[in-house]
C-alpha cells in the first residue's frame, strides 16, 4: 500500500480539487485529532461550522451552499470513518454491500431509490448522513471519496446524471465482482 498521496494522485480521471481535498483531510486527521473531532460533528446543520476553518483553507466560498455542503459531507463521513485512505467502493455499490443479498435486497433498493428521490443537495447529504453510519458499519471497505466528492459537486447542476450513476453503480456489477480492486 502506498502513501495517501499517491493512492490520490491514481484517481487521476477526477478533478485536482477534489483528490488534493481528501488527501489533505485524511492526512489532517491523522494528525490532529482535535480537527477529527470537529468534522465529525460537522455533519448536523447546527454545528457545521466547525469544519469552516478547514474549507476556507482549501478556497471553499462558505457562503454557497453549493459549493459548501459537498466539502462538508465528505470531510464529515471521512473524520467519522475514521477513513486511513481513500478507497474504491462507490456509493451505489457500498449501499448493495450492507446487505447480505446485496442489490436484490429489497432494503438496499428501498435506500436507493430514497437517495434517488432526492430533489436537492441539502436532502442528499441529510440521507447520506444515515448512509454513511450504515456503510461505515457494514460494507467493510472504504467509499471512493474523491468519486463522491465530485459527485456531491455536480448534483446541483446535473442531478439526473449523478442520480444515473449511483444506480448504474448499484445494478451494474455484483458488489463482489471486483471488491478486490483498492479493497480493504
Amino acid at each position: 500500500m502506498g502513501t495517501i498521496e499517491t493512492q490520490v494522485q491514481s484517481k487521476d480521471q477526477y478533478n485536482k480539487r477534489e483528490a488534493r481535498f481528501v488527501s489533505g483531510v485524511l492526512q489532517q486527521c491523522q494528525q490532529d485529532k482535535g480537527l477529527a473531532a470537529r468534522l465529525r460533528r460537522a455533519d448536523n446543520p447546527a454545528t457545521e461550522y466547525q469544519s469552516w476553518e478547514l474549507l476556507a483553507a482549501y478556497g471553499i466560498d462558505l457562503e454557497r451552499e453549493y459549493q459548501r455542503l459537498p466539502f462538508v459531507t465528505v470531510a464529515a463521513a471521512m473524520a467519522k470513518a475514521k477513513a486511513e485512505r481513500n478507497g474504491s467502493l462507490t456509493l451505489g455499490r457500498a449501499i448493495a454491500a450492507c446487505y447480505e443479498d446485496g442489490r436484490e435486497s429489497s432494503q438496499a433498493k428501498a435506500r436507493l431509490r430514497r437517495l434517488l428521490a432526492c430533489s436537492d443537495l441539502q436532502e442528499v447529504s441529510r440521507i447520506l448522513r444515515s448512509l454513511f453510519s450504515l456503510i461505515d458499519s457494514k460494507a467493510g471497505q472504504p467509499l471512493d471519496y474523491i468519486r463522491l466528492l465530485g459527485q456531491l459537486r455536480s448534483f446541483p447542476f446535473n442531478d439526473q446524471q449523478i442520480k444515473a450513476q449511483w444506480a448504474q453503480e448499484f445494478y451494474g456489477q455484483p458488489v463482489g465482482a471486483d471488491a478486490g480492486e483498492g479493497g480493504a
